[in-house]
């Protein structure tokens, strides 16, 4: 592809993990309004569950977290965050089937196996937490032991996400985050003989001193494990955000050309090797049950990525969580000190939020559509959402008569995305953001 238009694709947008993105909420949105939302809502949830700390950081990071060097915070925190399941179950009303968990970070698995059951044990108090529930965690694979995994079988994990982002030790340098292939192979392989069938891997393109060669390498190595997923991920430099990324060298960062030759690579390593693509950025081995939701147009998207989790509603549980339940979108008080007082004084930890307009519910579905199947159906979201969907008749119209590149394709109905267009999906769907160059904004590029 030409490398001009790649560099006007590549302009930075949302990731779109929801619309409107997280920096059009607002503080208008509070505890009590959460209240309501979940009082309201009908039908099965699913949670997540965040641990904002880490046994080191990752200079690369673009979570809320914090790195710790005693037990005792995360003791105080899992305390707090027991409180928070009981304030959420009680807002409620009524026991909700739990069809999906999530535990993101940050280290989940800094969790102590007591504490761990402790918190299986508040879950089950106020949630039925369905058979065949996917719950899935996020390791790196340094700071973990057969102990620890274990713990996490008995609590009933299904699917676990293995950081890996490189194996070439220059770049591990480079983002402070040393790891071995040996280190992962022993998780991998724990994890399969303790019976956890779900097997993710995480790459990531874009970091300091990564080259082709070493995207390749890790790509190799990575497929050795046999996993049944891969996600990659651009590395998202946003120093403005996330001051220990200021510890990077910028001028080692691959430049845009270089990001969209890593990210064809890997794309045509994958394929080469089996795996579907699934969106922009995931991978799934035929049998795994994202393939098959791919293969039934049933993938969906939320703050985890592509998911096959269909409830109506999330939960975000911990400091800096998201959640969309009911009427909108909230998120929780990211300072875990402040997060912890809250819960204590019996007050849901909201910081802000965004409730829907009818709009904003249409746009988003379109734009969920774009990422997951490269397309939206005018018609189909007007049987879906009514006559407010009709908006995006002449808005789609417009679009592709503005596109001069062929990234894009409009009978009146169906609008979608060409092959040539799909690497720059983001942007194509920033066209119908309504937010988009409202306020402080700022994001990474999009490739």
């Amino acid at each position: 592809m030409h490398p001009d238009l790649v560099a006007r694709y590549a302009a930075p947008v949302p990731r779109y993990t929801s619309y409107p993105t997280a920096p059009h909420f607002h503080a208008g949105i509070g505890p009590d309004d959460y209240a309501v939302w979940l009082g309201e809502h009908d039908g099965p949830l699913s949670l997540y569950l965040h641990m904002p700390f880490c046994d080191r950081l990752c200079w690369y990071c673009g979570c809320h977290t914090k790195q710790v060097k005693r037990y005792d915070p995360l003791a105080a925190y899992l305390d707090a965050l027991l409180l928070e399941i009981g304030l959420v179950a009680a807002a409620l009303k009524e026991r909700r089937e739990v069809i999906a968990i999530h535990f993101g970070g940050g280290s989940p698995t800094m969790i102590a196996p007591k504490d761990l059951q402790r918190l299986r044990e508040a879950l089950d108090e106020h949630f039925d937490i369905i058979g065949n529930c996917e719950i899935s965690v996020e390791i790196d694979p340094g700071f973990v032991d057969e102990e620890k995994l274990t713990a996490w079988r008995d609590f009933g994990v299904t699917r676990a996400s293995i950081g890996v982002q490189d194996f070439d030790e220059a770049v591990q340098k480079a983002i402070n985050r040393p790891q071995s292939f040996e280190q992962t192979a022993f998780v991998v392989g724990t994890l399969r003989e303790l019976g956890i069938g779900g097997v993710n891997l995480d790459i990531v393109y874009g970091l300091p001193n990564q080259t082709m060669e070493s995207v390749e390498r890790t790509i190799e190595l990575s497929l050795a494990m046999k996993p049944d997923r891969f996600a990659i991920f651009g590395y998202a430099h946003v120093p403005w955000m996330k001051k220990h990324q200021t510890l990077i060298d910028e001028q080692a960062l691959p430049g845009v050309q270089d990001r969209f030759a890593m990210a064809g690579l890997v794309s045509e390593r994958l394929a080469q090797a089996g795996y579907l693509a699934v969106g922009i950025d995931h991978f799934a081995k035929p049998g795994d049950s994202l393939a098959a939701a791919l293969e039934a147009g049933e993938v969906h998207r939320n703050f985890q990525g592509y998911t096959t989790d269909a409830a109506p509603g999330l939960v975000g549980l911990g400091a800096s969580s998201i959640g969309k339940v009911g009427r909108g979108y909230v998120q929780n008080i990211v300072a875990t000190g402040e997060y912890m007082r809250s819960v204590k004084e019996s007050r849901l930890p909201v910081l802000r939020g965004k409730e829907l307009t009818d709009i904003d519910r249409v746009v988003g579905a379109a734009i969920e559509d774009l990422m997951c199947a490269y397309a939206f159906s005018v018609s189909d979201l007007e049987r879906r959402f009514g006559p407010a969907a009709s908006v995006l008749r002449p808005e789609a119209a417009q679009v592709h008569q503005q596109d001069g590149d062929g990234m894009t394709a409009f009978d009146g109905d169906l609008f979608s995305v060409t092959p040539e267009g799909q690497a720059f999906v983001r942007t194509i769907a920033s066209r119908f953001d309504r937010y988009l160059g409202q306020g402080a904004a700022r994001h990474s590029v999009a490739v």
